[in-house]
């Protein structure tokens, strides 16, 4: 504070000794010193000399980043222009400081500010806000430090080499934008920078990520948006100019390949990410973001006046050579098939972009030529290549006429040299270009006739030529579109009469096939326009089609069209049954005649009508103008406001034909009025109609979620609404029966326009997601229209709903009923809602109808889901009661403005003729049905409470289902077929997409919803009883039947044929595990059978034997072990087997017996979870015995006991049998650590060979379910040290182990083994015989005389694996001589691992005795052909001397 004392300052300053005050003090110094230049300096230098040996480097090129440090600016000293005194002590101190730091550390000044500098720059990149980008302050620190660089270079005081590799040393911290600073700086090169670093692969994939972030910012709205531009046009002009530069380039002599390499493989990896992420994601991802960044760059703009042209062109037509051979999967049929879908309408826009701007830069004639050349050197991807077509014909009119002339050279020398490729590209280009429209290129039928319909085609040299082109065309009749075969029908070649047997035969050929796909030859119209998507047009839309182009064509040139003509002649069916009555469709004729009229009295004038059809068609006109409304004709008609748009025209005719339905006078026009809303909706669907107006064998929808476009779904929804309230308003004045057809002649229309799809589309959103938000009279008149859609059944198409049902197809009936859920409250309210509206409409509709009649209109699915509901929701529905004779049905409570739901459905159950109906087999809701239905529910959500859900299960099955007979849909009094039902639709609903999500917890949580635990429940209570009466009913000395369940398992899994595919697999594995999950959860004595109380037999385990050594053996764990929870289960159910048995002892003894021959991976199972099973084991047993446990148990427990001791002094001998020692063993040994297995395993040398010959097998399992597993590297490791131990005890006691390798079910000591082994690890041990090959004794490879045709088989074996693809993971290997320099393993592949087996064997072969070669023949019978030169070298030796040598190895791969 001012005026206190200064501490020691003012202490004695006066004779007194007195303090001086501030005052004094300042007063003392008011006088200035005079000024000193020498002072001056000197103090200058100290303070320097001070500065140079107390300072840090970094913190000195920081200081300059300090705001608060205003009085020494560095940076801005460097930086400023003047020549003052002061800003040149602070450049100098600079050099100073850092040449008196590199002379003290020693090292030179260049690496000493290099490391300094790097390690300033690693510090700005910490802490980044971007994964690409430096913040403002990181921005503002880098400046400061890249001034102090560019000076320390200007002064030849930085090393960049240093610096470059000090900088990658935190790669994974550096930003790009820090990079792209000292590249646009001049610190250093972005080509330094790349060549420098040590690591090309490293280098390429961070540079590819970093490029991928800094897409991603291209076109967002970002500040530093032309920081972001500068970047990636910066990185994409090096990239090229370094990987693509000429070699004729001077230059190019001292370009560091490195670099090339690098600029290269990342210019690749961008371009191929680009293509497969539109190939997959969804448009809204990051990476499509990325994609659109990047392909910006694809532009000469960017390259312009920075990368020479040359490179630029060697670029471009290097990126169209990978877009054009990016993942060449799909094989021409392929292409045959899907190449409509592949045009530029349809292609993604970025796709087409990309196409445009490489294009663009290679120019039409040099794109054409790299298209032909890539066609015809290499296999490509026909996606790419049909889709760079059309874009090529469209974006480019000159590139039209090249195409046609490489067509011309392809369809020349296909005929010239019979190239059938030629002849296949030509035809995909000719179909491509001509899927673009006649404006692009001349329609196909055009080209066909042109090239081959005359005297002058391609085919017409010789019958060579002819015979090329039939078969040709024959052998695409299977994959192509009907449009094509029609166009080869109705324009065939031109052939000689005498070989017109080959024109005849193809016709033959696709006619058979139009047959097949149910396609009329006289579907083709006069005007055919093959880029339309569909492929086959209805022969009704078509004909319209051909009207009005003919009448425009007639607008143009007053003549009759050429097509026409042709069509009255050549054509006559489709002229006079379609064309015809779709010129003369019935109208009401205009005052002036317009075309369409003068084009009809200009046919009449022709002859080319029959005299009675134009006699009709003015009869009809006449007769529309009478039936014209007096509205309309007296000109009262108020069209609205936007009576110009289709849209608004539309809405009015609906409006009108609303307000005809509650005036009784006007039906007679309703059905003109319909007609209006026709034309009205044709006009609205516009070039639509055109388009899709093609008929289809099958509807695809996409159910799940379904999708409409904006502008489809507001025609669907005006025109649904209009029949909702059309309905609504009809009802009120009259009920069903007594209506006009209007609901008739409405669904007929839509159903003759392609809007269907739209409809069901729509009508799936509305039923499956939107249906308890229903109002009344959108149910009642949804349902109504579903009504009417069932009738007209045969006139529409079939519908694939996708993964909703298994079926591939549905008629519509059957689609709107899977729309109908019954999970939750609100779902089972609607669908009770809508069942009886339905129901009722329809019995009301056709009430003149017998009841049965309903089966045309509804689904008998849809009337089962109704009894489902009814007796659910309804407990007074359950109980049997008098039918109700009434003559009516419960429609008018259902149109009142309050319906009454609850009472209308009653009143339809309860109505006598609903009850006769139920009766037809079709309609009856049977146990199956119901248990299906029943599944569905969702407990948590579901209307009734736990006990009421219990309640009505009990009745359902008890009351209901179970006395019902058979031929009614019950069980007969049978609770096993009861049971046996039960557990199919349980497994049928977890395979079935109806379970929606899949749960992978070994409990039984079907689709992921607890909605099935209910009927799990039942099927447990049911399966407790069967087994009482079971037990009961068996009589004395039968043994007694297998359990229905293994009988239900055994029929699913034989349905499911074994078959190579990897679905079929993963079916049977879902299968099987769904098999195990439901044995767990049933009563353990299902697994052993059920003894009859007091007898001392053994219990019937053979069905569980059999389905664990076909099945539940290839799902085990360690190779030769079950699970914990299963091996657990079946122990539970043996002692309640002995509980229930005179002699439990024996009949434990006698079970587990019969284990070691029948199904021995139960008692290995058992030894790998005594520890678990033990305790609970000897705890019941003496619970209920108080003795010790039988003795087979005894036998586990004794090798368990020697397994732990076996490495100590005191250690028992090995129980019999052996096999279960080894087991045990084996199992012991896998607990311990790596290090103390040879230790454990010192004592092999004095055990039975029986035991070290089982010990391998086991060991060699558990080294193939490591490597299968490829979890724990070292855990595969540690199974291999296993088995080379084991392997090593066995030869040094030169005991034969080959055998392990050539099991049979007839081997008298092993063979037993084999049921211990999953079928893919027998398959697999090619794999581990060869991965021990470094184990391998060389005296006992030649000692033992089977040994090499061992080798040979295994070797043979493991080449067929190969070609099979199941070596296809990686294979990690660990060698004797690596554990000796330290090493832990060797990764490696198959085609290592056959090498190395087959110079073994190479080198084998002159090794072995003659005797080794005397059974080689046999073996080498059909396997000559997998290793040509091993099968040699074995031939070769049979017959040679011995002095043949094989010590020259060739090389296979």
């Amino acid at each position: 504070m001012p005026g206190s004392p200064v501490p020691g300052a003012a202490m004695g300053g006066g004779p007194r000794g007195l303090r001086k005050t501030w005052t004094e003090l300042l007063a003392g110094r008011v006088k200035k010193p005079k000024y000193d230049p020498e002072r001056e300096q000197k103090l200058k230098d100290s303070a320097l000399r001070l500065l140079r040996y107390h300072q840090n480097m970094h913190d000195l090129l920081l200081e300059v980043e300090e705001p608060r440090c205003k009085t020494v600016r560095l940076g801005e000293l460097i930086g400023c222009d003047s020549a003052e005194a002061s800003s040149d002590r602070s450049a100098s101190f600079i050099r100073s400081a850092f040449r008196d730091q590199a002379s003290r550390l020693g090292v030179p000044v260049g690496v000493l500010s290099a490391r300094v500098f790097a390690r300033s720059v690693q510090q700005v990149c910490m802490e980044p806000s971007h994964p690409v980008l430096l913040s403002p302050e990181q921005s503002k620190k880098l400046s400061s430090s890249l001034v102090i660089a560019q000076h320390l270079l200007a002064h030849n005081m930085f090393s960049r080499l240093t610096f470059c590799q000090e900088l990658w040393k935190a790669q994974n911290s550096l930003l790009l934008e820090a990079v792209w600073c000292l590249h646009s700086h001049s610190v250093v090169s972005l080509q330094e920078l790349l060549q420098s670093h040590p690591d090309t692969e490293a280098m390429t994939t961070w540079l590819f990520k970093n490029l991928r972030f800094l897409c991603e910012q291209i076109g967002a709205s970002c500040p530093s948006s032309d920081t972001v531009e500068a970047m990636l046009s910066g990185l994409v002009q090096l990239l090229i100019s370094r990987g693509f530069q000429e070699s004729s380039d001077p230059r190019r002599l001292v370009e560091p390949e490195k670099t090339a390499q690098v600029a290269t493989d990342v210019l690749q990896r961008m371009l191929a990410f680009s293509l497969d992420t539109l190939d997959a994601a969804p448009q809204t991802t990051l990476d499509h973001q990325a994609v659109s960044g990047w392909i910006t760059v694809y532009s000469g703009h960017t390259c312009c006046g920075m990368v020479a042209e040359d490179s630029l062109k060697s670029f471009f037509s290097h990126t169209l050579t990978q877009i054009l051979t990016h993942k060449p999967v799909l094989k021409v049929s392929d292409a045959i098939q899907m190449q409509k879908e592949w045009s530029f309408a349809k292609t993604h826009h970025l796709l087409t972009d990309l196409y445009c701007r490489v294009l663009v830069t290679l120019g039409p004639e040099e794109s054409v030529g790299r298209l032909q050349e890539v066609l015809e050197t290499q296999e490509v991807n026909w996606q790419h290549v049909l889709s760079c077509v059309s874009t090529l014909v469209v974006c480019f009119p000159e590139a039209q006429q090249l195409v046609k002339d490489w067509v011309t050279t392809l369809m020349a020398r296909a005929f010239e040299s019979y190239h059938l490729d030629s002849m296949v590209t030509g035809f995909l280009i000719v179909r491509q270009a001509t899927l673009e429209g006649p404006y692009v290129f001349p329609s196909y039928a055009d080209w066909f006739k042109e090239s081959f319909g005359s005297s002058h085609g391609y085919h017409s040299c010789s019958k060579k030529t002819l015979v090329f082109l039939f078969k040709f065309l024959s052998d695409l009749v299977p994959w192509e579109a009907p449009r094509y075969m029609q166009v080869h029908i109705f324009h065939p070649p031109l052939v000689p009469s005498k070989y017109h047997s080959l024109l005849t035969d193809y016709i033959s050929l696709a006619k058979t096939r139009l047959a097949d796909l149910k396609v009329s030859l006289e579907n083709v119209g006069l005007y055919e326009d093959l880029s339309s998507p569909g492929d086959i047009a209805e022969r009704e839309s078509q004909a319209v089609q051909d009207v009005k182009k003919a009448i425009m064509v007639f607008e143009q040139t007053g003549k009759i069209p050429m097509p026409v003509l042709e069509a009255s002649i050549f054509r006559r069916p489709y002229y006079v049954s379609h064309f015809l009555p779709a010129l003369l469709a019935p109208r009401v004729l205009p005052e002036v005649p317009d075309s369409r009229a003068a084009f009809i009295e200009t046919l009449k004038r022709a002859d080319k009508i029959p005299s009675s059809l134009y006699d009709a068609y003015r009869r009809a006109c006449a007769t529309a103008k009478e039936t014209q409304p007096k509205d309309a004709t007296s000109g009262q008609r108020t069209e609205p406001d936007c009576a110009d748009q289709p849209l608004g025209l539309l809405t009015a005719a609906l409006e009108e034909l609303r307000a005809l339905m509650t005036d009784p006078t006007q039906y007679s026009v309703i059905s003109a009025q319909v007609a209006v809303v026709s034309e009205r909706l044709n006009a609205v669907l516009g070039h639509s109609n055109d388009d899709g107006s093609h008929r289809k064998l099958k509807i695809q929808l996409s159910v799940l979620p379904p999708t409409l476009q904006r502008q489809d779904q507001g025609v669907v929804d005006l025109l649904l609404t209009a029949f909702c309230q059309n309905l609504m308003a009809a009802s009120s004045f009259v009920s069903p029966e007594r209506q006009s057809p209007w609901a008739v002649l409405f669904v007929r229309i839509l159903c003759g326009h392609t809007l269907l799809p739209a409809i069901l589309t729509r009508l799936c959103q509305l039923l499956c997601h939107q249906g308890p938000s229903l109002s009344a009279p959108h149910v009642l008149g949804l349902a109504a229209l579903a009504v009417h859609l069932g009738e007209c059944r045969s006139m529409l198409p079939e519908v694939d709903p996708g993964v909703l049902v298994p079926a591939s197809s549905l008629c519509v009936p059957d689609f709107l009923n899977t729309l109908l859920t019954c999970r939750t409250r609100d779902s089972l309210l609607f669908c009770m809602k809508f069942c009886t509206a339905a129901i009722s409409y329809c019995a009301c509709k056709f009430s003149a109808q017998p009841p049965a009649s309903l089966h045309n209109c509804l689904s008998p699915g849809l009337i089962k889901k109704f009894q489902f509901v009814v007796l659910r929701l309804f407990p007074e529905a359950r109980a049997p009661c008098a039918p109700e004779h009434t003559a009516y049905v419960p429609w008018r409570l259902l149109y009142l403005p309050t319906a009454d739901w609850q009472s209308a459905a009653l009143s339809l159950w309860r109505w006598n003729a609903f009850q006769e109906l139920l009766k037809e087999k079709e309609f009856y809701l049977t146990y199956r049905d119901w248990v299906q239905l029943e599944l569905e529910i969702q407990p948590e959500a579901d209307i009734l409470s736990d006990t009421e859900r219990h309640d009505f299960h009990q009745w359902a099955i008890y009351e209901r289902y179970f006395p019902a007979p058979s031929a009614l849909g019950g069980c007969g009094g049978d609770l096993e077929a009861a049971c046996t039902v039960l557990v199919s639709e349980l497994m049928d609903f977890h395979q079935s997409s109806r379970s929606y999500k899949h749960s992978e917890d070994s409990d039984l949580v079907l689709g992921g919803r607890t909605g099935n635990e209910d009927i799990l429940s039942r099927l447990q209570e049911m399966a407790v009883d069967l087994e009482l009466d079971q037990g009961s009913a068996e009589p004395h000395g039968c043994s007694p039947q297998s359990h229905f369940l293994f009988r239900v398992f055994r029929r699913r899994l034989q349905a499911l044929a074994r078959a190579d595919s990897m679905a079929t697999s993963l079916r049977r594995q879902q299968e099987v595990l769904m098999c195990k999950r439901l044995l767990l959860r049933l009563p353990p004595s299902v697994l052993v059978g059920s003894p009859q109380a007091g007898q001392p037999v053994s219990p019937n385990c053979e069905e569980f034997f059999n389905l664990v050594n076909s099945e539940l053996r290839n799902f085990c764990c360690h190779g030769s072990v079950l699970t914990y929870d299963i091996t657990t289960h079946f122990f539970r159910g043996l002692l309640s087997v002995c509980l229930r048995s005179q002699d439990p002892a024996l009949v434990a003894n006698q079970t587990l017996t019969e284990c070691q021959t029948k199904c021995p991976m139960i008692l290995t199972s058992a030894l790998l979870w005594w520890s678990s099973l033990e305790p609970v084991l000897c705890s019941r047993w003496k619970k209920c015995y108080q003795s010790t446990l039988p003795r087979e148990l005894q036998r586990l427990q004794e090798a368990r006991e020697f397994a732990s001791n076996f490495s100590s002094d005191s250690a028992s001998p090995a129980p019999s049998p052996a096999w279960i020692s080894a087991a045990a063993l084996h199992f012991a040994t896998r607990e311990l650590r790596k290090e103390n297995v040879a230790a454990h395993l010192k004592r092999l040398d004095c055990e039975r060979e029986e035991l070290l010959t089982a010990l391998l097998f086991f060991s060699l399992m558990d080294l193939l379910s490591s490597y299968l597993s490829q979890r724990d590297t070292a855990e595969y490791l540690m199974a291999v040290d296993i088995c080379a131990e084991v392997l090593m005890c066995l030869e040094r006691r030169k005991v034969s182990w080959l055998t392990l390798f050539q099991l049979t079910d007839t081997d008298a000591k092993l063979g037993h083994l084999l049921h211990l082994a999953p079928d893919q690890h027998s398959r697999l041990l090619p794999l581990a015989f060869y991965s021990l090959l470094s184990f391998f004794s060389e005296g006992a490879t030649v000692r033992e005389e089977a040994f090499l045709r061992v080798a040979v088989d295994m070797y043979f074996k493991l080449l067929q694996l190969f070609v099979d693809g199941e070596t296809r993971i990686v294979l990690p290997q660990a060698s004797r001589s690596l554990k000796l320099q330290g090493h832990s393993e060797l990764q490696g592949n198959p085609i290592q691992l056959m090498t190395k087996a087959r110079v073994f064997l190479l080198q084998l072969i002159p090794q072995c005795p003659t005797q080794c070669f005397s059974n080689m023949t046999e073996l080498l019978a059909g396997r000559g052909d997998c290793d040509p030169e091993v099968s040699n070298a074995l031939r070769q030796r049979q017959q040679a001397d011995p002095s043949f040598d094989l010590s020259q190895e060739p090389q296979l791969f």
